[in-house]
């Protein structure tokens, strides 16, 4: 009889520990499959950019300034204007100058003639050597007063240095300009350029013939071709950069100097990089990894990662191609976790997101306890 009461005891307490893991067991084998957007790892083209940001300027670009003195007599073009190289802007009074330069002209005549009558006697040995000498150098000085006086008076005339579109006026018929007074702005805008400073541990990326793109915030994020011409081999010890100056392709003359650009520079290209969407990645005491879908099952794998593209990011070593990994729910995951593809048939508001990763949250813990 004791020995049948020991057995029912055992029997009792087996009953009760079968009784209180059972609704455990239960409970793990009926947890919700964790809904989570995945992306398929593919492969693409992958480039590798620097970026910066620059003021497109004009290759171009100078004021015109006054030679000499004078009333503005006559302006002749106006801002936007195209002009030639050497077209005349605009007309100061030259009158002063004038006179001057026929007071050279005469003088120099007048003493040009006497040489030449000095040259027949010096000639005939009737005029000493010292004083034909002499006279030769009075003619040679008044030959360049008076061609020093044509050249001021030329001056007058205010001339475009160069072919190109006139981007400012400063001055106004009747008013009496100095000596060195800014007159004219004139820009070419073909090609335009833009300066980007670049940390020095960029310089070994960098180099000319490299393809760029200029984006224009004042053109609504317009983009542009670009190539890099010159890269400076000279470091700034104030700045720690260096100069890359880029040029900008514009067949319709949409960019004016002076706008912001923000550039981006390519300095590697793979045409088939395995890409992932960055937002997979988890970053964790120094690793990086992902959730692989395994048979509806959540994997966490570690990776290894190369170039960066705008929103995707190249995986060297831990996923295969065609492999599809958790972008949205990984927070949480364990390996091993029964999940749930969905997918988000529009794209998704901040609301919506913020209520499928609430969602999301719940899900985990509830898979988790």
């Amino acid at each position: 009889m004791r020995t049948s009461a020991v057995t029912v005891a055992a029997l009792t307490g087996l009953l009760a520990a079968c009784s209180s893991a059972t609704p455990e067991t239960a409970h793990k084998d009926s947890a919700p499959a964790i809904p989570v957007e995945v992306a398929t790892a593919k492969r693409g083209e992958m480039l590798a950019r620097y970026s910066g940001t620059a003021t497109l300027e004009a290759e171009a670009d100078a004021d015109v300034i006054a030679r000499v003195g004078g009333e503005v007599e006559r302006v002749l073009v106006e801002e936007g204007d195209q002009v030639r190289e050497g077209q005349l802007l605009a007309v100061l009074d030259g009158r002063q100058l004038r006179l001057e330069a026929a007071q050279a002209r005469a003088q120099y005549a007048k003493t040009e003639r006497d040489y030449r009558r000095q040259l027949e006697l010096h000639d005939k040995g009737l005029v000493s050597a010292g004083a034909f000498e002499g006279l030769k150098f009075d003619l040679d000085n008044l030959r360049a007063t008076y061609e020093l006086a044509e050249l001021q008076l030329s001056y007058t005339g205010i001339r475009a240095p160069f072919t190109g579109l006139v981007a400012a006026r400063f001055v106004k018929v009747g008013q009496n300009v100095p000596q060195g007074t800014k007159t004219f702005r004139i820009t070419d805008p073909t090609p335009l350029k833009a300066s980007v400073f670049v940390p020095e541990r960029e310089l070994v990326r960098l180099a000319p013939g490299q393809n760029a793109v200029a984006q224009i915030d004042a053109l609504a994020g317009r983009t542009f071709p670009a190539r890099v011409t010159l890269v400076s081999p000279a470091i700034d010890p104030a700045t720690a950069t260096f100069k890359v100056t880029l040029e900008l392709e514009d067949s319709r003359g949409v960019l004016k100097p002076g706008m912001f650009a923000r550039v981006g520079i390519v300095f590697e290209r793979k045409p088939a990089a395995l890409q992932v969407p960055r937002v997979a990645l988890i970053e964790a005491d120094g690793a990086t990894s992902v959730f692989v879908i395994e048979n509806g099952k959540a994997v966490q794998r570690a990776v290894t990662t190369g170039l960066a593209d705008g929103g995707s990011i190249e995986v060297t070593r831990g996923v295969k191609d065609g492999e599809s990994v958790v972008t949205v729910g990984q927070n949480g995951l364990k390996s091993g976790n029964a999940v749930r593809v969905v997918s988000l048939e529009t794209k998704p508001t901040a609301d919506l997101r913020a209520a499928f990763a609430a969602k999301v949250a719940a899900d985990t813990r509830t898979a988790n306890r």
